[in-house]
This record gives C-alpha cells, sequence and structure tokens, in this order.
C-alpha cells in the first residue's frame, strides 16, 4: 500500500483495487458516489449498469437504472437515505429510493431549456438540500444557474447568469449545502467555489482551488469541505505542476487544510475527481471520468475497454 497522503489530521491511505464488479463489466466514467446511512457505497456511472451498489469493504451487492439515465452525472444522499441523481443527459434530477424506485422526478426528461436562457434544465449537473428539504440544482453545461425547489418539488426560482462576476457562473459543475443552511456552488471554469445563503445572496468565495468540479460537505455547523479539482486541460499546460488533479480538503472558511494526489494512473494519483463522497469512518470514496479523460492524457488514444 501507498504512502499515506496529504498533511495534518487529513491523511489518507489509497486502496489499490477497491471495487470487485462481476465478470465482463466496467464502469467505464464514473459521474459521481455517494454513501448510505449504512456506509454502502452508490457508484453513478456512464455503463450499461448505472447505478452500483458496493459495501464498505467493496463487495458488489446489487445494480439498477438500466435503462434509466441518459447520462450519468450528480449524486446526492438525502439525510433520509434517498438518492437524488442528477442526469446532464436528459436534463432530469431523480429522487431515488435505494432500490432504484423513482419518487420525483424534476425536468422532463429530453426536453432542455434554452442553451443558456437561464429556466430549468439544461445539462444539469448535481443537487443539494437544505436543512430544511429544500432542493437546489446546480444547472450546468448548457446553462449558468442554481434552481431552488421547494421540498415538495416545486420550482420557486434561479439565480446566477453567465459571467465572472459574484455570484455569476462559468459552469456551476456541484453544489453543496451546510447545517446552516449556506449553499456552496463550485464554479468551475472560474476556478472558484462561491458561497450564498439560501435565497441566492452571494456570500464569499473560495479561490485557491483549479477547476473544482466535486464538493463534499461534512456533518455539523462547521463542516470540512472536500473537493475534488481537475487539471489542466489547454495542451500547452496540461502536464504543468501544482494545478491538479487532486482533492482539497477545506476548512468551513476556506482554510487549506490538506491537498493530495497529482496526474497519474498509480494509488493517490488521478486522471479526472469528478464526484467524491466520505463515509461515517472519514474515509473518501473518489470516482473518476477516466474514460472521457483517457484520450486527453494519452495523446488522443482511444481508452481501453476495461475502465
Amino acid at each position: 500500500m501507498a504512502d499515506a497522503l496529504g498533511s495534518g489530521d487529513y491523511r489518507y491511505k489509497p486502496v489499490p483495487g477497491w471495487g470487485t464488479l462481476p465478470e465482463g463489466w466496467a464502469l467505464r466514467d464514473v459521474g459521481a458516489v455517494a454513501v448510505d446511512s449504512q456506509d454502502r457505497v452508490y457508484v453513478f456511472n456512464r455503463s450499461e449498469h448505472p447505478m452500483v451498489v458496493f459495501d464498505r469493504d467493496g463487495k458488489f451487492l446489487t445494480s439498477w437504472g438500466e435503462g434509466l439515465f441518459g447520462r450519468a452525472h450528480g449524486l446526492h444522499m438525502g439525510p433520509d437515505d434517498t438518492l437524488w441523481c442528477t442526469d446532464d443527459g436528459d436534463h432530469t434530477v431523480r429522487r431515488c429510493t435505494l432500490d432504484g424506485r423513482v419518487l420525483m422526478t424534476l425536468g422532463i426528461p429530453n426536453r432542455p431549456s434554452k442553451y443558456m436562457g437561464g429556466m430549468p434544465f439544461n445539462r444539469c449537473t448535481h443537487t443539494a438540500l437544505s436543512p430544511e428539504g429544500d432542493i437546489y440544482v446546480s444547472d450546468g453545461y448548457g446553462n449558468a444557474q442554481v434552481h431552488k425547489y421547494s421540498a415538495e418539488g416545486k420550482y420557486l426560482f434561479s439565480w446566477g447568469g453567465s459571467g465572472t462576476e459574484p455570484g455569476q457562473f462559468n459552469l456551476p459543475h456541484n453544489i453543496a449545502c451546510d447545517a446552516d443552511g449556506w449553499v456552496y456552488v463550485a464554479d468551475r471554469e472560474s476556478h472558484r467555489v462561491q458561497i450564498f445563503n439560501g435565497n441566492g445572496r452571494y456570500e464569499t468565495q473560495w479561490n485557491n482551488l483549479h477547476r473544482p468540479c466535486s464538493i463534499f460537505l461534512g456533518k455539523g455547523k462547521c463542516p470540512v469541505c472536500y473537493v475534488g479539482e481537475l487539471g489542466p486541460a489547454l495542451p500547452v499546460n496540461i502536464k504543468a505542476p501544482n494545478l491538479g488533479p487532486r482533492i482539497s480538503v477545506l476548512s468551513h472558511e476556506g482554510k487549506l487544510l490538506s491537498r493530495f494526489g497529482e496526474l497519474g494512473e498509480g494509488a493517490g494519483q488521478f486522471l479526472s475527481p469528478h464526484g467524491l463522497a466520505v463515509d461515517s469512518h472519514g474515509d473518501i470514496y473518489v470516482g473518476e471520468v477516466v474514460y472521457t479523460a483517457w484520450p486527453r492524457y494519452h495523446g488522443g488514444a482511444a481508452p481501453p475497454d476495461h475502465l
């Protein structure tokens, strides 16, 4: 096993080979991961089996979602152990039971809103819940908005718009809420996390980040924030150091507590940390869109089938 990564109180050891799949299966791209109250791990991926479930030791338990999802992207575990599955392929958010029964759908499948038109959804990316149950959706690839819904799924309002000013977005890629109702948005291509109150009022931002792609907030009033950062995407700086891909651990005030990872395919290295979650033991699960990222880092070569 590789040496511990990170620093201070936030050190981690990679677990190579975690997650055993049935023979002939491959996850390809993992859009997101989530962990339930029993520390079962849900892997939302872009294979023929969109939701694959493991126990904490990586033993395969089951799969579901076959034929349901267009393109797995975001996954949030609600406090009641229901899954909020954000599908940027068919422009919807589905609330599902742990065995895949759909309880609610936001958006109309395969009916995107106008590109950059401000209304939901055009390639939505992730979903978060407030302590009161309000629903926030980052939207995303074809929009530059955050949308708020009531706990019952009634559309309330949106905020954002394309741009780099506070409160504007350049690809809002992930979203999270803390115990006080603050809303954290990974504004990926502006290299920042913006923080708002529950009504969309801008409060502050964190800038010591590179293409923040995923966010996970710990529990409690002063949560630790885990951020997955993508590496450079341009040919001229794609292998530049100190820019990711990596995982950063931040205090609730944005102070860097720990940072680890680099470009590569070995233990503790990443190609594209797209989604992450933390279990009750403090272990981090990182989902990567390796199939999509592979050609970028391998001279345009097609990815291998086993990914």
